[in-house]
Order: C-alpha cells, then structure tokens, then sequence
C-alpha cells in the first residue's frame, strides 16, 4: 500500500483540491492556503486530533469526539479566490464596474466564520446578506467592524419589525438594502421609513422563468416560492413612482437555485435578469447593483459532472467569467451602464473551511458461509428452472473465463433466488447460499 493508492481509492485529490491531500505518512493533509501553501505550512490532520484527544497530563486538550475542527486561513483564501476570479473577469472583459460579494449568513451563523468573512473580506468591500430578523441583529454587529461599502441585504419575508431594524441598521451608515420578497412588503417600507425620517435602499427579488430543474433548483423557475413577477413588479415601480421614491429602487435580486450544475444554465439565467435590470434603467429607477444570488457550486464527489447534485461542471474563474460576459452583452447591447455584480455564495465559501471529525467504533465484515460441494448441489435442487439455467450457464462462462458474462448470470440468478424467497419457495438458508455463491463468483474474478 501507498499514499498514492490512499489517494485514488478516496479520489481526495477530485473532491478536496487545493486543500486537502494524502502527505508522505500516508495521513490527511490540510494546504490553508490552497496552491500558495508552502511545505512547512501544511498541517497533518492527524496530529490536530491527536493532540486535542490526547489527556491533559499527556499534552494533549483532554477533548472528546465527536470534534469540529475549523481552519480561518482556508476561509480566507476562499473569499480572496472568488474576489480574485471575479477581478480577472471584470478586467478580462472590460467591464466598467466591480463585484463585491456578500455572505449568506444562515449558511453558517457561528460568531467565529461570520466575524472572519468580515475581518477578511473588509479589504474588498464584502458584506452580508440576512433572512430574519436574528441573522440582521447578527449581522449588523458584524459589519459595525467591516467595509463601510460593504452591503447589508435584507432578503426574507419581512414584518414591520424586521423592515424597522433595517432602517435602524441605515440610519447606523450601514450600506442596508431591503429586498422586497412580497409586493406587499413595499407599503410597509414606504410607511415606516416615513415615519422614522429614512431615506431606503430598496431591492427588488424577480421571479425569473430560468429554471434550474435539479435536486437544489425547486425555488426557481415561474412558479418559485419567492419573488416577484414582471406583473409585480412593474406594479412596484408604478407605487414607488406615485410615491417619489423611484430612485430609491437599486438593487435587483433573484436565484436560480444552490448549486448551480452548469454554466449554461447559470448563463440564462443572468442573461435573463440583466434583461430585467435594464428594463428598471428605462423605467426610471435608480439602479445600481445586480445581485445574482447564490448557487456557485462545490464539487462534493470529484466527477466535476454538471448531470450530479453533488457535482458541477465548472471552476470558479469559469463561473465568474460566465456572469460578468452574460452581464455586459446585455447591458451594452442595451446602452445600459454596467452595474455592481454582487454574488451570495454560500457553501462555496465555508464548505472547505471546517473538518468534522468522528470516531470510528465497530466495523462489519462479509463473510459469506463456505459451501461445500454438497450444499452446494442441494443448493441447486431447489432452484427453480431459470434460475438453475442461470447456474449452468454461470458455470459455463467461468469455465470459458467470460468474466463479464458469468457476473451477468450471478445477478440473474440471485435476483431469481430473491423472488423464489419472496413467493416462499426457497428458504432462508439458501438465500445465504446464493450470497455465498455470487460472492464468491466476484471475489474468483475480482469484481467490486
């Protein structure tokens, strides 16, 4: 055995790249700076548990598993990488404006990852984004210490508290936006900011016909839970017209789903709500932002498949260069100026940045019975006719080394077996005898 054969066997380097690897010892290796760590600054997974399991009085933390371990410098590198893919793009394309990004905060509301995405992300004007009114008191007091541009998105379905305590969050100089989720959502906006004497950031989240049909994609799509449709819409912005507030409308916010498997669905998408967006310029209002929502993906598995939920079929540069092209040809197809791009990625961001690490405490076996030749032949006596067709033919094959053929006939056979048990035809103890057969057949001939 080798690191290398550890390596392909747990594919480490498909799903866990640039963070994780198999070192020379052959144990787990953490990279917190992704392709930039250099040697002395891996870190051997195994050591950390070791050292916080070991005792006190042995050196160690004295600390039990099940243990979460948490690396900031991978968040770091995250939220630096997005940023940095999304400045290629911008300037590979010549695009006239920049992209700030915003954290999602129910993807991970722990103090230590919310207060980091600030810490780290205050260099390039990161903000947050919040869906209740919990995550936008934690959020508020986050962004007190971060980027004074850096967005405060207010998305949910909002009462007259939540949109109170966002305009409080205003009034604070936080950058706060309020999405609107509901059309009804505005006459409390327009009210209470009267009353408390705040001017708003409005948002408005569209209802695209882009829909992504997979595992992660059920809120998307015309008949998604969330948003607004072009009816509502223009209706919001006749209100906000009527009320002299349609330069208050900034921000258009919509999602096509977590997740996002390809880059031509990610493509229509966009394509479809810069079209929105510069229908708002023509219509008057005060737009700025173009928020694309979430839906960056992880590679969980290493297929780098865009036909899995667990997989996509794209790298980070790929998917921010597919949003920012997709923004621009509309824009300047229609003499639009290019708007803020801002993105809420989530699991793009944290999903590398914490182990959880368990304990392993039995393991089982498949140890099928040993047949002899006599079991084996009153085995096939109480085999119906097919299936002891599929035993002949079986054998036949093995005979004639047509391995592909005899795990054919093993299935055949044990799918037969199963159903003679099912009708009551065939007892428990040749059920296992089946078992030991197959599995015999796929140890014989090295099958999985």
């Amino acid at each position: 055995w080798s690191p290398e054969l550890s390596s392909d066997l747990y594919r480490i380097d498909g799903w866990g790249a640039p963070y994780f690897t198999v070192n020379s010892s052959g144990d787990i290796s953490v990279r917190p700076n992704g392709t930039d760590t250099l040697p002395h600054q891996e870190i051997d997974l195994l050591k950390v548990v070791k050292k916080a399991s070991d005792p006190i009085n042995s050196g160690g933390l004295g600390l039990q598993l099940p243990l979460v371990v948490r690396f900031p410098d991978v968040l770091k590198n995250r939220l630096e990488s997005l940023q940095s893919a999304f400045d290629y793009a911008v300037q590979s394309e010549g695009y006239e404006a920049h992209y700030q990004g915003v954290y999602p905060v129910k993807c991970n509301q722990d103090r230590f990852v919310v207060e980091d995405i600030v810490k780290f992300g205050s260099g390039f004007r990161f903000g947050l984004e919040a869906g209740s009114k919990p995550e936008l008191l934690l959020a508020m007091s986050s962004l007190c210490k971060g980027s004074s541009e850096g967005l405060l998105v207010c998305n949910g379905f909002k009462d007259a508290e939540y949109i109170s305590l966002a305009l409080v969050a205003r009034k604070l100089q936080l950058n706060t936006v309020i999405v609107l989720e509901q059309e009804e959502e505005l006459d409390l906006v327009i009210d209470i900011s009267r009353k408390m004497a705040v001017q708003p950031v409005i948002g408005l989240r569209a209802k695209l016909r882009t829909k992504h049909s997979g595992h992660f994609g059920s809120t998307s799509g015309e008949k998604g839970k969330f948003g607004l449709t072009t009816t509502q819409i223009l209706r919001v912005v006749r209100k906000l017209k009527e009320s002299g507030m349609l330069d208050c409308l900034q921000l258009l916010h919509f999602h096509i789903g977590s997740q996002i498997p390809s880059t031509e669905l990610l493509a229509d998408g966009v394509g479809e709500a810069a079209q929105v967006y510069s229908e708002l310029v023509r219509l008057g209002a005060g737009m700025n932002f173009i928020d694309i929502g979430g839906g960056l993906g992880i590679d969980y598995d290493g297929t780098k498949s865009s036909d899995s939920d667990v997989s996509v079929g794209y790298g980070l540069q790929d998917y921010a260069s597919t949003v920012v092209q997709a923004v621009r040809f509309v824009c300047d197809r229609k003499n639009v100026k290019h708007p803020v791009i801002c993105s809420e990625s989530g699991r793009a961001i944290v999903s590398h940045h914490s182990v959880l690490i368990f304990e392993a405490v039995s393991s089982t076996s498949t140890r099928s019975q040993e047949l002899s030749s006599m079991s084996l032949h009153s085995f096939v006596e109480k085999l119906n006719d097919d299936a002891r067709a599929d035993y002949r033919n079986l054998s036949a094959a093995a005979i004639r080394g047509e391995y592909d053929t005899c795990m054919l006939y093993a299935d055949q056979l044990k799918q037969r077996c199963v159903d003679q048990f099912k009708d009551g035809n065939l007892d428990i103890e040749q059920l296992a005898a089946v078992d030991a057969v197959c599995d015999f057949v796929s140890k014989a001939i090295g099958a999985s």
